[in-house]
């Protein structure tokens, strides 16, 4: 592809995708915030056009559409924009929702008691099965709640742009507000993606003894993370979607392996290359994959290559 005058912009430092740690553990959920916003234009905010606006969707649970028991509701009433609403109010303290989709895939979440939890339809449309577990002990769980919906989504990019219980934020979040800031005068969404790379990459550190002890509920908060300016391989992908989601970019949070180590790491779309995939840098000429978790730690660019190579070495098992 013949470079245009943004990816000439950032050929010095534009990494696309991030994998930040050989360590991280994935589950949990978080509250939701719940006014309506239509779907959002991203053409508009693309090379030539960037508003440059704060564009943060919010998930909304209107009740029109549901499935429910004595204490637990699903609310699917705007699945056609990539979501669903999973709220629990019974006794126990311990819930898991299962989620699968077409792929067959089975998605597990961690549930925090009288929360709004927004999941994502990660898979597309099509027929997701939801089973509800609670806690009987130890690590027993009994079946609650199961059923079936049929989802056609609308907006292809809803699951990617609304907040969910892995990449949470409101307008109100310093996160929100830095990437506010740093888009302020971008022509295009790779030189806002450059931009909040280069952010999070300067002003977070791995924390290694977080790593060492991170519980398998672990949800990032990524004002905790601007605030402390540390995080796990969860916490820097999780911010970096954040911030970009509030831009109107969509950003997939991907968890996966790269060879034989957990790794969460993100894929953005842009209206002139469509999504781009695995860990990409452009140098001005050429699209090539670096991982910039290897890169801060190694001087060995040589080995990072060799990792690396043409990107099978990196397989994506979820996405948020």
């Amino acid at each position: 592809m013949r470079p245009n005058k943004c990816h000439v912009i950032l050929y010095k430092n534009i990494i696309l995708c991030l994998i930040i740690s050989l360590a991280g553990l994935i589950s949990g959920c978080k509250g939701n915030s719940s006014v309506d916003v239509a779907s959002v234009d991203i053409t508009t905010s693309n090379t030539g056009g960037r508003t440059n606006e704060t564009i943060v969707l919010k998930p909304v649970a209107s009740g029109v559409s549901t499935i429910s028991s004595s204490d637990a509701i699903i609310d699917y009433s705007n699945a056609s924009e990539g979501y669903i609403v999973f709220t629990y109010t019974g006794d126990t303290s311990k819930v898991k929702l299962q989620l699968t989709g077409s792929n067959q895939i089975t998605y597990t979440y961690n549930i925090i008691p009288d929360n709004q939890t927004v999941i994502p339809l990660s898979q597309g449309s099509g027929d997701y099965d939801i089973s509800v577990y609670e806690n009987i002990e130890n690590d027993q769980y009994a079946l609650s709640m199961t059923d079936r919906i049929s989802v056609t989504i609308t907006n292809e990019f809803g699951p990617f742009l609304y907040p969910n219980q892995y990449v949470y934020f409101d307008e109100n979040f310093a996160a929100v507000k830095k990437a506010a800031e740093l888009a302020k005068d971008a022509t295009c969404d790779l030189e806002v993606v450059g931009r909040v790379y280069d952010f999070v990459i300067n002003n977070v550190t791995y924390d290694h003894e977080e790593a060492k002890t991170v519980a398998s509920n672990y949800l990032p908060d990524v004002d905790e993370v601007m605030s402390t300016g540390k995080g796990i391989c969860f916490d820097y992908a999780s911010l970096m979607a954040a911030m970009l989601r509030s831009q109107g970019i969509p950003t997939r949070l991907e968890i996966g392996y790269a060879k034989d180590a957990y790794h969460a790491w993100i894929s953005v779309y842009t209206k002139d290359l469509g999504w781009i995939g695995g860990v990409i840098k452009f140098d001005g000429t050429n699209w090539t994959l670096m991982d910039p978790t290897l890169a801060s730690n190694s001087k060995d660019i040589g080995k990072i290559k060799d990792f690396i190579g043409d990107g099978s070495s990196y397989t994506v098992k979820y996405m948020y």
